[in-house]
């Protein structure tokens, strides 16, 4: 069934103004079960704190959410968040890191050591799993912060700009390590990035956020054959039609 997000709005006081901030603005959606969506739309409009609502980090000024028509219990339901910045512990190695969730689920040792092992190993982390965090490259490091996630299961999966600061090649590296992995799983993965090429490239569906106060303001299904091709003609357009929604965005 997948997540419905119902009449979804947030505000913030803000002190120093005295006043209230408007985040998101009456959300309306249905992200259907093993879907790729990714959230494109203008920087600090709430894309962020939509993904922090969705993952129990912030609670909703109103509205609601449901997870397969119920109402989500984040003590049953595992949902997975990625960041930007990787949030490794740095005083733990790379299997340490790997295993903390299921540490956290109170996995025995041994099982949950042979399960992060087998995690290292798909994920191209042998012979680096006794490294600590400063000793991998900005690569490496994310797909240890993607295991850490998707190890322990999660019914959806978060993912805030996971790329935003590699360089391209390894950034491109990711974007098909990381549809090999959903096209294994079919896990649901919400997905925000600034890069159109990136979204048009990993994406069943891209949503267009609005100014803030966030709304969906243009929706693309994305039904280029996979594996794709970035430079095809039916990615260009997509790419375009894209672009100048949000440059319409941008305008009014």
């Amino acid at each position: 069934m997948g997540l419905e997000i119902i009449g979804l709005c947030k505000s913030f006081e803000e002190k120093k103004a005295a006043g209230t901030v408007h985040v998101l603005d009456d959300l309306h959606y249905h992200v259907h079960d093993g879907r790729f969506v990714s959230i494109v739309g203008p920087s600090g409009c709430g894309k962020t704190t939509l993904l922090r609502i969705i993952a129990g980090l912030e609670k909703p000024s109103s509205g609601n959410l449901l997870l397969d028509g119920r109402e989500m219990s984040y003590d049953v339901d595992r949902i997975g968040l990625v960041f930007q910045e990787y949030a490794l512990f740095p005083w733990r190695t790379t299997l340490e890191n790997v295993e903390l969730g299921l540490e956290m689920m109170n996995v025995p040792k041994k099982e949950r050591l042979t399960a992060a092992m087998d995690y290292i190993r798909s994920f191209g982390l042998i012979d680096f799993e006794n490294n600590y965090p400063h000793e991998l490259s900005g690569g490496m490091q994310q797909r240890v912060a993607i295991a850490r996630t998707l190890i322990t299961d999660p019914k959806l999966v978060l993912m805030d700009e996971p790329f935003g600061s590699l360089d391209s090649q390894t950034r491109n590296n990711l974007q098909a390590f990381l549809l090999e992995l959903w096209q294994k799983r079919k896990v649901t993965i919400i997905f925000v990035t600034h890069n159109v090429d990136e979204a048009v490239f990993l994406s069943d569906e891209v949503l267009v956020f609005s100014k803030r106060p966030a709304r969906i303001v243009d929706r693309f299904e994305i039904t280029a054959t996979r594996p794709r091709e970035r430079t095809s003609a039916e990615c260009n357009r997509m790419r375009k039609r894209i672009l100048d929604a949000l440059e319409a965005e941008r305008a009014s």
